[in-house]
């Protein structure tokens, strides 16, 4: 879905409350960092978004090289959001996308549960001593059509009612599974207090015949975001391979890890988490088959290609 929703922005041909696009951007320059981050930010706290560069607000590509954009560290994304919010956010994932002979570079932002409020003035020196002011200390930033704007009582109230939504639909989700399970099923009540048993431990593994359990807190069943998976593989395989975030998003997309609970856990107001049962399964394939990244890779593309096709 992330691919076919990223298309469908690119292909959108104007911004919207959901697309920003960007002609150009340069990593060094301050400017364009708290323009970005302001962006950011309101995309999270609007539900969620993209913001794809080398095309200009018309929709048209425009031919600028996205390969320095693509050396930028998440983690780097991550410090600029808490230097001005003192939230650590990382709800977002970075995008090579291809689109004709160019190559495009994309964040996707995700929605937050608890809103992304500026601490701090985002100021920038624009030439003869002056300063432009992207964002001031106390503003909560929304997506107003193709802008990222300071949120208004019609903002803070769609948001209350959306986050109320989604609690109510997890209560439902929660009575429903309840309702429809099996006859036979148990539901077990566990207490804290002292002296309780402990329930026993679960283990995750990747055999699709073993019945799959969550344990709570799900930081420890599903402890890394996708830039942990790929520090953990790294740290592996020992030099025998170096992989980025594409290889592993490209290996999501071809083998629909995303839909796995075994391996991912998705979270509607964050990024997704993953299990050491998946850096293990990583492991393993390539272990079997060196060329595992390349060709998760040339499936990941033909899936792409075959559902621009289907949309077409």
């Amino acid at each position: 879905m992330l691919q076919e929703d990223i298309h469908a922005a690119i292909d959108h041909g104007s911004e919207t409350e959901r697309v920003d696009y960007k002609d150009s951007f340069d990593p060094g320059a301050q400017a364009d960092w708290l323009e970005i981050i302001k962006d950011i930010v309101a995309l999270a706290n609007s539900g969620g978004g993209a913001i794809i560069f080398a095309i200009d607000d018309d929709g048209t590509t425009n031919g600028f090289d996205c390969a320095p954009l693509f050396a930028i560290d998440p983690a780097d994304v991550t410090n600029k959001v808490f230097k001005y919010t003192g939230q650590q956010f990382s709800g977002f994932d970075f995008l090579k996308i291809a689109k004709g002979s160019h190559t495009l570079f994309a964040i996707w932002v995700y929605g937050v549960s608890n809103l992304l409020v500026f601490s701090k003035p985002g100021t920038y020196d624009v030439g003869g001593g002056k300063q432009k002011t992207a964002f001031s200390a106390g503003t909560v930033y929304f997506r107003h059509g193709a802008k990222s704007e300071p949120g208004n009582s019609d903002d803070l109230r769609w948001f209350l009612e959306r986050r109320i939504e989604e609690i109510r639909k997890s209560w439902l989700d929660g009575i429903v599974k309840v309702v429809e399970a099996p006859a036979g099923s148990h539901v077990q009540i566990v207490t804290s207090t002292p002296g309780a048993e402990v329930p026993s431990s679960v283990r995750l593994v990747s055999d699709p015949s073993a019945p799959a359990y969550y344990q709570v807190p799900i930081d420890q069943t599903h402890p890394f975001r996708q830039k942990d998976v790929v520090a953990e593989v790294n740290a592996a395989l020992k030099g025998a391979k170096a992989i980025k975030p594409f290889h592993v998003l490209c290996v999501r997309h071809a083998h629909n890890i995303d839909n796995e609970p075994t391996f991912c856990y998705r979270q509607k107001f964050a990024s997704a988490r993953y299990s050491q049962a998946f850096v293990n399964w990583i492991i393993e394939q390539y272990n079997a088959d060196t060329s595992f990244f390349e060709s998760a890779k040339a499936k990941a593309d033909e899936i792409r290609r075959s559902a621009a096709a289907s949309s077409s």
